[in-house]
């Protein structure tokens, strides 16, 4: 252990040379404005980094390139918060909370929330890998098919909490999102389904040009349908760039801490990753917290469990890339290729030939968690002025990041088609008192949820008891779901029964 404190150490020194620092700090911002552009993944913003690396020291080039894969994780909850325009899939759940904080006028203290939230929870992540690397992967490594199809059905029990007054169309909107992430061809078969012999279907529904949809078109909308009611673009200026405080974080202190244990692991497991990682914290806060009601209405509490999972899974999805050389998502691998052109060879023995380089990637990973702090108070203060602009001019600018951002992701004007089509859907379904958030969520975990069901039913040759028989994991798993949607549902029918009603 001393030799990895002297290592990490080392990595620290040349990071704090003056210039060095300029270029790491650069680094942050560049990620943070990078990912906050819908489209613009971290995976893309490592990608416009990576040629500025090759006349640098290793070191600092590996280090560079994780504060800026770091940062533009973090990034991705400020158009959420901004706009109800999310970034990434994972940073869907921060609109839930961020966007109704955002119309009250705070928008200041939503951003600063979300950013330091988003530092703690890789600070979390990346002091775990530091200690823990060797006896996660060990652990990571009994997690098979039904244990990722039951981690997924407790993420899908977010549902159940969006809005307790509604439970069934609630559930309904659920299940019409798990039915739209089965649209386009069968992950197992690649045979076409529900796509009415259309082309243009075969490819899927796309999650972010969805998501788009879903939220900030049907918000335009809503804005432009009621605009006696809106206050953006009438906000208070002093109100607008008004921060969060440490004695409300420091309230949160075990809220953070344990978001960012479970974002690191649910990281670490292949093909999870941080959207699962922040649905998961979402649900667990909802049940956890002494006013469940209060999530989804603007709560501190929504933004830092989903961002703090969020990002302390990034840090998460590094520890099988270094350890064993296996990315755990599309991040992970333009690291894992971004650090091989720096001549890291990740895998089991990089600990015993590359130590220092290992060392590296941590110390990139704290060093933007500490950078976030300071600039997460600039970051904050800017963005949130954009919304004192008149709402004309935000409108403007909400529909041509929703159209570029759905363009640059895949550079197909079909997702541009598929945000039209979700905005509509949207707007019907907030007309018809469906829930948005449950139809997204639906269709963010259906077709993980789906492939992990199918090859567990693959894998139990002998029939499913015996099968999960051996699987002690994942019949823990399964008490855990039935028990959340039991009580959920129960003390749904007994406030019900109180107020004359059914469920």
């Amino acid at each position: 252990m001393a030799e990895a404190f002297a290592y990490l150490g080392q990595s620290f020194s040349i990071i704090c040379q003056p210039i060095n620092l300029l270029i790491m700090f650069g680094g942050v911002i560049f990620g943070v404005i990078m990912g906050a552009l819908p489209g613009i993944s971290a995976t893309m913003a490592v990608i416009f980094c990576l040629t500025f690396t090759y006349s640098m020291d290793p070191v600092m080039g590996i280090t560079f390139l994780c504060a800026v894969n770091c940062s533009a994780v973090t990034g991705g909850g400020i158009t959420a918060i901004l706009f109800n325009i999310p970034g990434t899939p994972a940073s869907a759940v921060t609109t839930f909370d961020g966007s109704p904080m955002v119309k009250r006028g705070e928008v200041g203290r939503a951003l600063s929330l979300d950013l330091f939230s988003s530092a703690i929870g890789n600070l979390v992540g990346a002091v775990i890998m530091f200690f823990c690397t060797a006896p996660l992967m060990v652990a990571a490594l009994r997690f098979g098919a039904s244990e990722m199809c039951m981690i997924v059905l407790m993420g899908l029990s977010v549902i159940i909490f969006l809005d307790e007054s509604n439970i069934l169309l609630t559930i309904a909107s659920g299940l019409i999102g798990l039915w739209i992430s089965t649209i386009g061809q069968d992950p197992m078969t690649g045979q076409a389904r529900y796509t009415f012999g259309s082309s243009f279907l075969l490819a899927g529904v796309d999650m972010l040009p969805f998501m788009i949809g879903m939220f900030a078109l049907t918000e335009l909308y809503s804005e432009f349908l009621t605009p006696e009611k809106t206050k953006l673009g009438k906000m208070d200026p002093r109100k607008v760039t008004k921060l969060t405080n440490f004695k409300e974080m420091f309230s949160m202190r075990w809220l953070l801490l344990r978001d960012s244990i479970l974002g690191t692991v649910v990281g670490i497991l292949p093909g999870a990753g941080s959207t699962i990682a922040s649905f998961l914290s979402y649900s667990m806060e909802t049940r956890i917290s002494k006013h469940p009601k209060d999530f989804g209405t603007g709560i501190p509490e929504g933004i830092a469990a989903s961002e703090t999972a969020n990002n302390a899974a990034a840090a998460g999805m590094m520890i099988p890339l270094v350890a064993m050389g296996i990315p755990g998502g599309t991040s992970a691998a333009m690291m894992s290729i971004a650090l091989n052109i720096q001549g890291v060879k990740v895998g089991p023995l990089l600990l015993k030939t590359q130590p220092l380089y290992l060392y590296s990637v941590v110390a990139g990973m704290l060093f933007a968690s500490i950078a976030m702090v300071f600039v997460s108070i600039l970051i904050a203060k800017v963005f949130a002025r954009v919304l004192c602009l008149p709402y004309r001019y935000l409108a403007a600018m909400i529909l041509t990041l929703a159209i570029v951002g759905c363009y640059a992701k895949n550079g197909r004007i079909n997702d541009v088609y598929i945000m039209l089509g979700a905005g509509v859907l949207g707007i019907l379904c907030k007309r018809c008192h469906f829930n948005n958030s449950a139809i997204v969520l639906g269709l963010v975990l259906g077709n993980l949820f789906e492939v992990n069901l199918r090859r567990t039913l693959n894998l139990a040759t002998d029939g499913l008891l015996p099968y999960l028989m051996h699987r002690p994991i994942t019949i823990v798993l399964l008490v855990t779901v039935a028990a959340i949607f039991f009580f959920a549902i129960r003390k749904a029918n007994r406030k019900k029964a109180d107020s004359g009603g059914v469920i």
